[in-house]
């Protein structure tokens, strides 16, 4: 068989002396590789005048030096050459860095299935049979520019979302900057966690469960003799959640007292409380009528009387009061009550106790009681009146910490659903 025919079978049409164009395929630049000139040059008259822009290299090797400078869409290489043949070729060039996928088509005479399986393995794409049928090297080179074509869109998208990413990360992070920044602000809104007013003493812990969240706790000086402390939940988390208890922070104002929902000035001009339920109702008509939020929140409100140890409070939807006693007792005081802005004209009650001398009171968030373990087990009442029992003799700072770490021992570790807040009033009148 002659060296033409080698390629191009002689009962095949030769190809016209027009160049045919090529549509909408993505293969350009081919490389030829086999070690006899003659057939090489048959391959590339063919391939050009089909519209490709074709290289030649006549060894392996020379092939491999091409490749390491120059970029092609698809490898045409003769299987059996001296030296290195074209599956060491196809070995060799896949382990090469390149931007993108390149075709490789091996032509052999080999027809075995064990041949075709190394071949596959090694990283080829195709094979074509010698002698070559011009339709059917057409065939192949198309098949192969529907493959680059779906590699190359792929390539696109993934470059536009990569980019598009790279947006998002860009503005998650300026927002997780700022989601920073408005932790530090609402922390700020508990300016003092400590107070000592001499028949009492407040404290109080505030652990939002992500960046913001939307537990609230305060106190007060309320007039002569008083304290007034509060817990509030709002409901949901996150930035909106966390605006409305910054609100809610400057309507129970420590320093402007005049600004101060929970105050109203005497007739000697001194500033006195005004009833807990009074108050719970003006949030609710200011939450519905003013703020007009889709937010509503859960609160407990009280004054104490440093004289006497009694307490008034309004119980508006928050979890009940817990009455931790000297001799270790843990008791629960509350009604339940409606939470504020949800039902426009709720009716708020007051409720009253009296702290006995070293007796304290807690207002917590449910972020306690609803917290999980494992098998989603919730704390509830009573295991939340176990870890204070456990931790009573503790002083109400390190009594916090103590909190928080039975907490997670009992969730397992597990992130807290929710946030955690507390305001503890210890009632000591022989001190004063």
């Amino acid at each position: 068989m002659s060296a033409a025919n080698a390629y191009l079978r002689c009962d095949e049409p030769t190809p016209t002396a027009a160049p045919v164009q090529v549509v909408e395929n993505p293969v350009r630049r081919i490389l030829v590789v086999d070690d006899s000139r003659a057939q090489r040059r048959i391959l590339t008259s063919s391939l050009t005048r089909q519209g490709y822009d074709v290289t030649e290299a006549g060894t392996g090797d020379e092939a491999l030096e091409i490749l390491r400078h120059d970029h092609f869409d698809l490898i045409l290489s003769d299987w059996m050459m001296p030296g290195m043949d074209g599956l060491e070729l196809c070995a060799a060039f896949r382990q090469m860095p390149r931007g993108g996928y390149v075709y490789f088509i091996l032509l052999t005479s080999k027809t075995d299935k064990g041949a075709v399986a190394q071949g596959l393995d090694v990283g080829a794409d195709d094979f074509l049979a010698k002698p070559v049928n011009p339709d059917e090297l057409r065939a192949r080179i198309n098949a192969g520019g529907r493959i680059l074509s779906m590699e190359r869109e792929l390539q696109d998208k993934n470059r536009l979302v990569t980019s598009t990413l790279a947006e998002i990360q860009a503005l998650y992070d300026s927002l997780d900057r700022d989601l920073v920044e408005a932790r530090k602000m609402q922390q700020s809104l508990v300016r003092e966690k400590y107070r000592d007013f001499g028949s009492a003493e407040v404290s109080l812990m505030l652990k939002p469960c992500g960046h913001v969240g939307g537990d609230l706790v305060g106190f007060f000086d309320a007039g002569p003799d008083t304290l007034a402390f509060y817990s509030i939940d709002v409901s949901g988390h996150g930035i909106a959640s966390a605006l409305l208890t910054a609100r809610l922070a400057s309507y129970f104002s420590d320093g402007s007292p005049t600004h101060n929902i929970a105050l109203e000035r005497g007739t000697g001009g001194d500033y006195r409380c005004r009833p807990p339920e009074v108050v719970a109702k003006d949030l609710n008509k200011l939450l519905l009528n003013d703020l007009r939020s889709e937010h509503y929140f859960t609160m407990l409100f009280g004054y104490l009387d440093l004289n006497t140890g009694a307490v008034e409070l309004s119980q508006c939807g928050h979890p009940n009061a817990v009455r931790l006693s000297t001799e270790n007792k843990v008791r629960y005081f509350g009604n339940g009550g409606m939470p504020i802005g949800l039902i426009t004209d709720a009716q708020f009650d007051r409720q009253q106790l009296t702290l006995s001398p070293g007796e304290r009171l807690i207002f917590y968030s449910d972020g306690f009681t609803e917290c999980a373990d494992n098998t989603g087990t919730m704390l509830d009442e009573a295991g939340f009146a176990d870890i204070l029992r456990k931790n009573s003799a503790l002083t109400n700072e390190t009594l916090f910490d103590a909190l928080v770490w039975d907490l997670d021992a009992f969730s397992g570790g597990q992130d807290l659903g929710d946030d955690l807040s507390c305001v503890m009033v210890t009632y000591k009148p022989n001190r004063r």
